[in-house]
């Protein structure tokens, strides 16, 4: 097999997964064996430019990163960084790097992508004036809205809309200015639009349509001043960003003498090959053969494969790709699919609109009964079924009406979809695909069969539907689907929940004993100790409960990766004394710990052994600090903004309300932790749409958003409720916190739970602020009993000479440990003890000494 040298220039989204798409074939399935170079014009390899608004909560450049660690070794690929392409002779067939340094290919991909357009109106290039596309753009706003005021978007489509969502979460009066009749001109229609701008300006945000900027007038500095539209106005600003579209990145092609469009895009056929049949192109930057540039990422994901396919001798065509599109814009859930604006001939239109709930949908329907595309805004559960009904142009079991009104799609499913159908659109899987991977492979689970198929793996909105598909099909073969929390119990955790919660079951055993079987596992265990302490069953550490607990609520502390436990004292709010620090301080030299200020705003010391845990916290506890709950499935922190009291924009106090919520949700266990902030004023500092519940202050009373937070998929927190009086506030949050703990599944947090919940985010309004379900005394009493019975942990383990006796290094040896013994990371498991070269033994934490 002959090795040939291919260039891919470009190194994003749609680059990295034509890489992916190249090598998951067996080099033995293609002509060649490709010795491959990429070209990367930014710093960094491939990231997710879908989520890139995530950066400004908090979400890294490297948990955004698209490139697997070891993929590039693995294949032997070649990434230059900051080395982008400039000129391409084909019949030499080299490219030339700006370093100067010229490649040979026998292949070329261009993956250039587009760059965003820039009206030329007087003044673009004033300072202040930013584009929305790389991560080095967003560093840049971010630092100019730090000392800014006003903001503006010169834009209303899918990124303008984010990128005014960024400037108001970062503090910023944000106007957004767009020369069509109506937001998302070309994903929504009027009516569409029309809701969406009244719920966004309802945050706050002042929207201008059927207007353009005439230009923008700077400081005698060279900063940003204003802006003057077409209709007369004229705008008071300190930053503009531009996000008016984008054009494709052709320059190389047309340099170089391949056929480009008359509006721009490299001229590609259905192998996704231009003119020049050893150089392909695919993404933002070609041409398609239907006569579109596409600018989203499953297209782009689609020429790539389509590529790839090609690269390897084997079939694979590129005609046309679903353009639909879910997201949430400044916290408005809007949806897209198909003929959304009903430009086939003869198509029908059934409309659904609440305009009191802030809800319309519309359905394009044929006239023969096929759907052929929709419109959602306000409420889109029903996206994931009826997008690929649309696409597969299925004739409709049921009038349409019934797709539309809120008791609709829901109770018909999956069932309704053809196997042609599409379900997930990044990576074109079908249902038969699914079905199939389920029926035909054995696999059943959600993860496995998203491993196999990429179903699910792209934008995620299909992974609710596939969750469904993959049950529907499992029950077909006659497999039970398990909804146990595991071997040991066929009920779930909140089912288990219910159960102890009814009964008064007060301890696993009789648990285990009335309605599981065995003896438990580490499943099981840590998931209805945590349910015991959630309902105030006693300290943690204390008869039969004890033994349930994992690693770091046995010992209180958290096990680090060297067999040491951090110790994280609780400090409200971020607020803290001057004798509180010099405490900490004075145990951190003492005791030789590592200190680190952590991004909840607490003080965390690294580097205690297990016997020396008791010793630090009688200091901490005498010094009047509490347990921080780092090492609990609990309330972590609440964190804060300095708000009104010394910030000049902050409109309520912060500070008060994070300690008063802090200090009454401390010691909440739950399914998973819970992170919180308070933020005074809607410049957003505290970052409370990142966390699980967080409240932002208005001038009329306090916001509350819920279901955000980090992890390997980070999500913003949706408005639950807007401008509430303190007490409503504590109220409304005391009983979200009982709902969730009461049914979510184990390790389950905020946000998943969430988007998991039938109904989503109206159905939770309605429990805990319209009743729904009459529960909200049983949630008040629960919250109210946790209130009245917390008691901290640390204070009441010190005040017990039984649970001070566990803090030992070795049961067997529980004087001062031996200086010659060293430590390694071993979890909470017995293994063979072994000399190392010196012939002293070795000992994970907790472990019995044993003779050699």
């Amino acid at each position: 097999m002959s090795v040939k040298d291919l260039v891919l220039v470009g190194h994003g989204m749609v680059g990295q997964r034509f890489l992916e798409a190249l090598f998951e074939q067996s080099a033995d399935e293609g002509e060649h064996r490709w010795r491959v170079t990429v070209l990367a014009e930014e710093p960094r390899p491939a990231y997710d430019r879908v989520h890139l608004t995530s950066w400004f909560s908090g979400t890294s450049a490297e948990e955004l990163s698209l490139c697997p660690p070891g993929f590039l070794a693995e294949h032997g690929i070649e990434l230059r960084l900051g080395e982008p392409a400039v000129a391409i002779d084909r019949a030499a067939r080299t490219v030339t790097c700006a370093s100067g340094a010229e490649l040979r290919y026998d292949a070329l991909v261009l993956a250039t992508g587009s760059y965003p357009f820039v009206p030329p109106v007087p003044g673009h290039d004033a300072a202040g004036c930013f584009v929305y596309r790389t991560i080095e753009d967003l560093e840049a706003i971010s630092a100019a809205a730090a000392g800014a005021g006003v903001g503006a978007v010169v834009g209303g489509g899918l990124l303008g809309l984010e990128a005014a969502g960024a400037l108001t979460a970062m503090g910023l009066q944000t106007h957004v200015v767009e020369f069509a009749p109506r937001l998302m001109a070309l994903q929504v229609d009027d009516g569409g639009g029309a809701l969406l701008r009244r719920k966004i300006e309802d945050l706050g945000v002042r929207v201008h349509t059927g207007a353009g900027t005439q230009r923008i007038e700077a400081h005698p500095d060279g900063r940003v001043r204003s802006m003057a539209l077409s209709d007369g106005s004229e705008l008071d600003v300190d930053v503009v960003v531009f996000s008016a579209g984008v054009r494709p990145r052709d320059q190389l092609a047309r340099d170089c003498g391949l056929t480009v469009g008359e509006r721009g895009g490299i001229a590609v056929d259905e192998r996704c090959r231009t003119s020049d049949e050893h150089i392909w192109a695919i993404g933002e930057c070609a041409l398609a053969v239907d006569g579109r540039v596409y600018g989203l990422v499953a297209p782009g994901y689609a020429m790539a494969e389509a590529a790839a396919r090609d690269l390897l001798g084997a079939a694979g065509q590129f005609t046309g790709a679903d353009t639909s599109t879910k997201l949430k814009l400044l916290g408005v859930d809007v949806a897209s699919f198909g003929d959304a604006l009903g430009s086939t001939p003869g198509a029908l239109e059934v409309l659904y609109a609440d305009s009191r709930a802030g809800v319309y949908k519309k359905l394009v329907v044929s006239e023969d009964g096929c759907l052929l595309g929709g419109v959602l805004v306000g409420e889109v559960d029903s996206y994931a079924t009826l997008r690929p009904l649309a696409l597969s142009r299925t004739k409709l079991p049921m009038p349409p009406e019934q797709l539309l009104v809120p008791a609709g799609p829901n109770s018909h499913g999956p069932l309704v979809l053809p196997d042609e159908a599409v379900v997930c659109s990044c990576h074109n899987v079908t249902k038969g695909t699914i079905r199939a991977a389920v029926a035909e492979q054995g696999l059943h689970t959600v993860p496995e069969v998203k491993k196999c198929t990429k179903a699910g793996s792209g934008c995620g909105s299909c992974v609710k539907l596939l969750g469904t598909i993959v049950a529907e099909e499992l029950a077909a073969g006659g497999i039970a689907v398990d909804r146990g929390l595991c071997e040991h119990f066929a009920h779930t955790r909140a089912e288990l929940y219910e159960i102890v919660r009814v009964k008064g079951i007060a301890g696993f055993s009789r648990l285990i004993d009335e309605h599981g079987t065995g003896e438990g596992c580490e499943v099981c265990k840590p998931a209805v100790a945590s349910i015991l302490a959630s309902l105030g069953n006693g300290h943690v550490l204390d008869g039969e409960q004890a033994a349930l607990q994992d690693t770091n609520d046995h010992f209180l502390a958290n096990l680090q990766r060297n067999g040491s436990y951090s110790v994280v004292p609780r400090v409200p709010g971020g607020e803290i004394t001057a004798e509180g620090l010099i405490t900490i301080g004075e145990i951190a030299r003492d005791y030789g710990l590592y200190t680190k200020i952590t991004g909840g705003q607490r003080i965390d010391l690294f580097g205690a052994s297990v016997d020396q845990l008791p010793g630090i916290w009688r200091r901490l506890v005498e010094a009047g600090f509490e347990s921080g709950h780092a090492y609990g499935k609990a309330l972590r922190t609440v964190k804060s903004c300095v708000g009104q009291t010394w910030c000049r924009y902050g409109v309520q106090d912060s500070v008060g309300l994070a300690i008063e919520l802090e200090l009454r949700y401390r010691g909440l266990r739950a399914p998973h932790k819970l992170k919180s902030a308070v933020s005074g004023c809607a410049r957003e500092c505290a970052e409370a749409q990142s966390k699980d519940f967080g409240v932002i202050a208005t001038a009329e009373g306090w916001n509350l958003y819920v279901g955000g937070n980090g992890g390997m998929t980070p999500r913003h927190a949706d408005l639950l409720a807007a401008d509430l009086d303190r007490e409503t506030l504590i109220r409304t949050i005391d009983r979200f916190l009982m709902f969730y703990i009461r049914t979510a599944d184990r390790l389950e947090r905020t946000a998943p739970w969430l988007d998991r919940l039938e109904g989503g985010l109206d159905h939770l309004r309605a429990v805990v602020m319209d009743d729904s379900l009459g529960i909200c005394s049983e949630l008040d009493e629960l919250m109210a009993r946790h209130v009245e019975t917390y008691e901290d942990e640390w204070a009441a383990t010190l005040a017990d000479p039984d649970r001070v006796r566990r803090f030992v290094s070795f049961a067997n040896a529980p004087g001062t440990p031996d200086p010659t013994v060293r430590f390694v990371p071993e979890r909470d498991q017995i293994r063979p003890a072994r000399p190392d070269e010196d012939g002293r033994v070795l000992f994970g934490p907790n472990l019995e000494v044993r003779s050699r």
